[in-house]
Formats: structure tokens, C-alpha cells, sequence
């Protein structure tokens, strides 16, 4: 019986090839670990680090260019400015951590405060029942934004481009463009002013308003990095579709930021009412823009998905930081809006050479 051995022929042929074929082991090229590349990645990995690098270089600069700038009494003053820009930076992080924007905060604030005040002074509530109310209107005003947003879909910008100019005709309305007098809210309701009392720490003068503004940003800050809610808020903002088909109920969390957003702003109309001592419809009409300003310096992208509540504090800090120091150096005030422009176009490049950086 023969045996076939023509099928072994061409196996040894191939065998014999391999023995004359290149043995080089292929390899890949691996991205250059230069300091560029580091500084680059550290940046993206730890953002607040930015606006807290920015602020001690500044207060630094204007203490040696401004007088009397390193004094307690200054220092001080800074961070009562920026109190209510701040509280209001939270609630604007929230929104454009989604990669939204809300025009509104401000009008939010400002009605709510009226609310609170009118309804302590002229009606005559408790004060404590008067904030509550005022509260849950500005979380009411918050939710209509997020109604808007997810079920019309209708995009962030125009919703709340078009509720500033509702809710600033009804501040108007129901206050009849009339300020409440801080003798009047002293005699009715002097706990609504609360948040304008002070307390000494050394040679410093810290409001209940700066240690109001400090633990929120701790809460909000705990509720992002800790919570599934503070997830779904970063998911949501670094690609929605991943975010929907992981499960995350998105209009859900996008409604509850909104509103919660808006709550925080009517806290901060609390806050102003204590911070200026009365209350008056056409108040605060340019923190909309200081909010923002202060969340993009603070290192929070417009792109949303990537943000942190501490950097936009300190973001409005840098905001006053920059106001004070350029008035008590001599500094026009059409150079400070000057300043405060370039540092919002230097915070946004430097969020798009973050962005192309690999993760």
C-alpha cells in the first residue's frame, strides 16, 4: 500500500522560507514623555490647580504694585464682594458641568430675594416661612428651565435667554420697580439681613455670607465626587449617548440640576439681600456674566463633563482679586473689564489645549 507524501512536499519548502525571513521584532512608536506632555496631563487631571496657581500669583503681584492690598481690611473686602458671585458660580458650575448655560441666574436670584422680602416686610410671614417660600420659587423657576430644556429640547442658551427677560419683567412686576428699604426689612424681618453680619478673625472681618458661600461649595463639591447623582452630572456632560446607554435617566438629572441650580441662586438673592442690606429689582443685573467669567477661570469647561465647584470659588476670588488690586493701583475701570476679558479668552485656549491632550 503507498503512502502519499506529495501534501509534506510544499510544508517543507514554507519551513525552510521561514528560516531566511526577517526575526525583527515589531515594535510601536510610544508617545514622548516630554515635559509638555506631563505639565499638559497634570493640568487636565487636576484643573483646580490652575485657578489656585493664578490667585496666589496675583495677590502676590498686586501686594507688591497696589498699596495697603496684603491688609486684612482689603483681603477681607475682596471676599465680601465676591460672595454672591460665587454662591451664584455654583449653581452656574452645575449647568455647564451638563455642557448647558443659564442667562437666568441672575433674574432667579434677584426675584427671589423680592419674594422673601416682600412677603416678610409687607405681607408680614414669619421670616422663616418667607425664605422657605422664596427658596422653593427659585427652585420652581429652575425646574421651568430644565423643563424647557429636556422636553421642548429646546437648546440651554435660547431657554434661558428668553426666561431672563420673563423672570426680569416679573421682578418688576411684583416689586413695581421699588426697592425694600433695609429700615424696613430691620424692623420686619431682620433675619432676612442676617447673612451681612460679620465675625472677627484676627484682624479679619468674615461675613456668615463668605462661611455660607464656604460650606455650599463643600456640600455641592461632596454631592459631584460622591454621589451617584455627581456622576450621572459628569457623564451626562462628557457624552450623553454613553450616558443613556449606561442608564442614566438624563432628562431626570438634567431637570433636578436645573432646579437645584436655581434653588442655590435664590440662596444667594438670601445672601445679597444680608450683603448690600436692602433689596432692589434692578440689582445684580451683571452676575449672569460674573458667574461665568468665574467658572471658566475657575477651570470648569464649556464642554461640559469636566469642572469643579472650588475652582469656580476661586475663580470669582481672582475676579476680585483683579477688580481691587487694578482700583487700588490707580487702574481705570475700562482697563479692569480689559483684564477680566483676557482672562476669560486665556482660561477658554487653555481649556481647548487641555482638551486635546490624551487621557
Amino acid at each position: 500500500m503507498s503512502t502519499e507524501t506529495s501534501p509534506k512536499q510544499p510544508i517543507n519548502e514554507f519551513e525552510a522560507g521561514l528560516d531566511k525571513a526577517d526575526k525583527a521584532v515589531a515594535t510601536f512608536e510610544q508617545d514622548d514623555k516630554t515635559f509638555i506632555h506631563v505639565l499638559r496631563k497634570f493640568l487636565r487631571d487636576y484643573p483646580t490647580s490652575i485657578p489656585a496657581l493664578v490667585l496666589i500669583v496675583s495677590v502676590l503681584f498686586f501686594g507688591l504694585i497696589a498699596n495697603n492690598f496684603l491688609t486684612p481690611g482689603t483681603l477681607s473686602l475682596v471676599l465680601k464682594q465676591v460672595t454672591v458671585t460665587g454662591i451664584v458660580a455654583v449653581a452656574q458650575t452645575l449647568i455647564i458641568l451638563t455642557a448647558g448655560i443659564d442667562l437666568s441666574v441672575g433674574a432667579i436670584l434677584v426675584l427671589s430675594s423680592i419674594i422673601m422680602g416682600k412677603l416678610a416686610v409687607d405681607i408680614g410671614l414669619p421670616p422663616f416661612f418667607a425664605v422657605f417660600i422664596g427658596l422653593f420659587f427659585g427652585g420652581l423657576m429652575g425646574w421651568v428651565n430644565g423643563i424647557l430644556v429636556t422636553h421642548i429640547k429646546l437648546p440651554p442658551f435660547i431657554v434661558t435667554l428668553g426666561t431672563l427677560s420673563i423672570f426680569t419683567a416679573l421682578k418688576l412686576w411684583y416689586s413695581a420697580s421699588q426697592s425694600i428699604r433695609g429700615a424696613d426689612i430691620k424692623e420686619m424681618a431682620p433675619s432676612i439681613l442676617w447673612f451681612g453680619q460679620s465675625i472677627r478673625l484676627g484682624g479679619f472681618q468674615i461675613t456668615f455670607g463668605v462661611v455660607a458661600l464656604l460650606v455650599l461649595a463643600a456640600l455641592v463639591w461632596y454631592m459631584l465626587n460622591h454621589t451617584a447623582w455627581g456622576r450621572h452630572v459628569h457623564a451626562i456632560g462628557d457624552d450623553p449617548d454613553a450616558a443613556m446607554l449606561s442608564g442614566i435617566r438624563i432628562n431626570a438629572t438634567l431637570i433636578s440640576v436645573y432646579a437645584f441650580a436655581g434653588v442655590i441662586c435664590a440662596f444667594g438673592g438670601w445672601v445679597a439681600a444680608g450683603r448690600v442690606g436692602s433689596i432692589s429689582p434692578i440689582g445684580f443685573d451683571d452676575v449672569n456674566l460674573q458667574s461665568i467669567t468665574a467658572v471658566v477661570i475657575g477651570g470648569t469647561s464649556l464642554f461640559g463633563g469636566r469642572g469643579s465647584v472650588v475652582g469656580s470659588v476661586l475663580g470669582a476670588i481672582i475676579v476680585g482679586v483683579f477688580t481691587t488690586g487694578l482700583s487700588l493701583a490707580g487702574v481705570d475701570d475700562y482697563w479692569q473689564q480689559f483684564a477680566a476679558g483676557c482672562l476669560v479668552i486665556t482660561a477658554v485656549a487653555l481649556d481647548q489645549w487641555l482638551r486635546r491632550a490624551t487621557k
